[in-house]
Parts: structure tokens; sequence; C-alpha cells
């Protein structure tokens, strides 16, 4: 949680954003009613909502011998805490099941703690167990979940991550569609960015990360070694915002002994340049396709300091592929809705005053893959539950957020 060492989340405040949502991709904090307690003592400039992480619960229960299916108790012991923290304020349940303590779980796993969830009108938000090649397989297995669990569904960060699926945006939103026309309640949200930010280890789906025929074809699915970018590496610093392409030359190895051995060394965080945007702009025309960062405090990715400016300044001013009051409504009512959030994402008597006052033609993202945290401009004044929290290009200071829960 950056918000506890920067309460006053100046690079998400900057771009317009009033409420984040802890908890994505099967990671949280736990247990989830004492970390609500503590910000409801130390409140952030914007509001905060908290799902409960399906990798976390796996830790609690199975500890560190999770690289297997669970068992029937293990399963039953992770319901009734998804249970707790549900009653302590979760608004729903999230996994990532592309990372390694998720990726070891099976769809059942999944479907019964979704049906905890549900009872409690909480939804399902996934990184669905592969963005890559097999992503129409992944999708599948999400709406089977929302399905067979009767629980609302959220695709985090869509995307068509490799070589093999570029082009394929079309056929992932027909899959998603023909079951929204089943009653399936599934919607998605998207970054306007052709890179993602992640391990290094994702890079090789079938974990053998020390094998050089999975390593070179990992890169191959990427575009190549130039393609991925480190940004953090504890190992070796001077590694940092070069690409594996770049290092690899510098030391006089080829790319594939390069990246075994940062595996090996510990790993690192890299970027990934390996979305097209004929895709992201297919995703985004989608009425069910909302915005969203992905981001956080502290993030070494451009879209934690300029989602929203960049889809206003580029993709609807510049590009024209989005109309202004769509724009906002993927950014405002339509998460709102997701959420449950009946007394925000819109602007009428009764609703919570959350108000971003922002100039559309000059609104642009500023932030960079060099220099990620630079803010964005021409988001004038930010609002949260009606106080004044940026003005003309700076924090005011105030942190009138609320914990926001079911």
């Amino acid at each position: 949680n950056g918000l506890e060492k920067d309460p006053l989340a100046e690079t998400q405040v900057s771009q317009g954003i009033t409420t984040v949502v802890l908890g994505a991709d099967g990671e949280s904090p736990w247990p989830i009613g004492e970390f609500l307690h503590k910000i409801r003592q130390a409140p952030a400039a914007l509001n905060i909502a908290v799902l409960v992480g399906h990798a976390t619960l796996r830790r609690r229960v199975m500890g560190n011998d999770y690289r297997r299916a669970a068992r029937l108790e293990e399963i039953a012991q992770m319901e009734k805490l998804v249970e707790q923290a549900m009653r302590e304020g979760a608004i729903g349940l999230s996994s990532g099941l592309e990372y390694e303590v998720g990726s070891y779980s099976t769809t059942e796993e999944l479907i019964a703690l979704a049906r905890v969830a549900a009872r409690f009108g909480g939804f399902y938000m996934t990184h669905i167990r592969d963005e890559a090649d097999r992503s129409f397989e992944a999708l599948r297995e999400a709406i089977a979940i929302g399905e067979q669990a009767r629980i609302s569904v959220q695709i985090s960060h869509i995307k068509l991550g490799t070589v093999g699926v570029w082009g394929k945006s079309a056929e992932a939103v027909r899959l998603i569609e023909e079951a929204r026309r089943r009653g399936v309640d599934i919607t998605a949200d998207c970054y306007p960015y052709d890179a993602w930010h992640s391990t290094i280890t994702v890079l090789v789906p079938n974990k053998r990360y020390e094998d050089p025929a999975s390593a070179e074809r990992a890169l191959a699915d990427v575009g190549g070694a130039a393609n991925i970018t480190i940004t953090e590496c504890a190992a070796h610093k001077d590694y940092e915002f070069r690409t594996l392409e770049e290092i690899a030359k510098s030391k006089g190895v080829s790319p594939v002994e390069l990246f075994i051995q940062i595996v090996k060394d510990g790993g690192a965080s890299v970027i990934g340049k390996s979305m097209i945007d004929s895709d992201i702009r297919t995703f985004y025309r989608q009425q069910w396709v909302m915005v969203a960062s992905d981001g956080g405090v502290g993030m070494r990715h451009p879209r934690a300091a300029g989602t929203f400016p960049k889809v206003l300044g580029r993709y609807v001013r510049v590009e024209h592929w989005l109309s202004l009051p769509e724009a906002i409504r993927k950014m405002t009512s339509l998460p709102a809705a997701r959420l449950r959030l009946a007394d925000r994402g819109s602007i009428r008597s009764g609703m919570k005053a959350d108000l971003v006052l922002f100039n559309p033609t000059t609104v642009i993202d500023r932030s960079t893959f060099s220099d990620p945290q630079k803010l964005s401009e021409g988001i004038e004044k930010v609002f949260v539950n009606g106080e004044l929290v940026w003005d003309a290009g700076k924090a005011i200071g105030a942190r009138p957020g609320s914990v926001l829960s079911r």
C-alpha cells in the first residue's frame, strides 16, 4: 500500500482519480478489517476500496506448500476467510492466475471462493491465467467461474500480449459478448499503453525459467529482447531502464543466457512492449470496457501517472477513438456501477461530490517510460467528498478520502 508513504497520492489525484481499489491481482492486505481501520484512522486524499486476494488466502492456508491444487479441507478454510473478509468490508474477490501463487489453483477452487463472495454481494476481479497465446482459454475460465459461481466478473487490464494473438481482439470481444448474452455479468478494464509491467518470470508460462528453449520462445512471443526493459533488479541495479537486448550486447551474451541469469539471481520487474494499438482501440470501443490504470503510488510504468489524461488527450481529442461523453462514462459511472457505489460516479443531487474540473483542449499525459512519475497537465481541480484536494497543479494537502465498502 503505497498510500501509507504517500497519502496525498499526487500521481493519482493529479490525473483526476478520486477512488482507488486495492487488493487486485490476488494480493491484498490481511486482515481486511484491521487494514481498513488503519485507513479510517489515517485517511488518504482519495477514497479507498479493497478486494480480498486469492493468493493471500492461499498463503494463509497453505503456507509455502502452495505449488499444488488445494485440498477440499483447505478450500473450506479459504471459504471461511473470504466470508471473514467480506464481513469486514471487502467489496469482492481478486485473483492473479498468471502469477506464482495463484497459478497452481484449479478452476473449482476459484468457483468455491467466488460463490462465497457472491453471497455477500461481491464481484470477482481477475488477472486471467494467460494474457498471451492461451488468452481465449483463460477468458473461458473466467466466464465459467462467473456462470457457475453466479458472480459478476471483471477482467483486469484486458489485453492480447504476444505476437501469436495480435489482431485477435474481435475474437475476444465475441467470446465475452456471447457470455453477456447468456446472462453473465462480465465487464473489463483496459489501460492505454502497449506495454505491461510485471515480473520477468511471467514471460515463461510453463515455469521452465532456466530452460533455454522456453526462454527463447518467451522472448520471441513478445517480439524480441528489445521489447523487454528492466525496471527493478536488486541483484543488478545497473540493468535498470535498459532492454534485455542492450544489456546482453554489453555483456557479450545472448538474451536467453541473460534472461536465465537474471532469474537465477532473484528475478526482476520488467516492462514488456507486447500489445498493438488496434487491439487496444477495439477493446476501448466496447461499451462494457472501462478505463483503469492498473497502477499505484511509485510504480515505474507511465500508466500510474498518465492513464486518464492520455485517454482524454490522445484517444479522444487527437485520435477520435472515443467521444468525450463516452470516455467520461468509462471513467466514472461505469466503474462506479461495477463497484456498486450507488452514491458516486454521476453528478446529480444527493450524490457524493467526487468531482474533476479539467480542460478538454489541454488535458494530456506527460509520464513516459523513462520518466514514469511525471505529472499530467490539464486537470485543474479535483474534489473528493466535496473537499478540494488538487488545484492548479498542486496537492492541497487535504485528506478527505473515505473507506468504501459494501
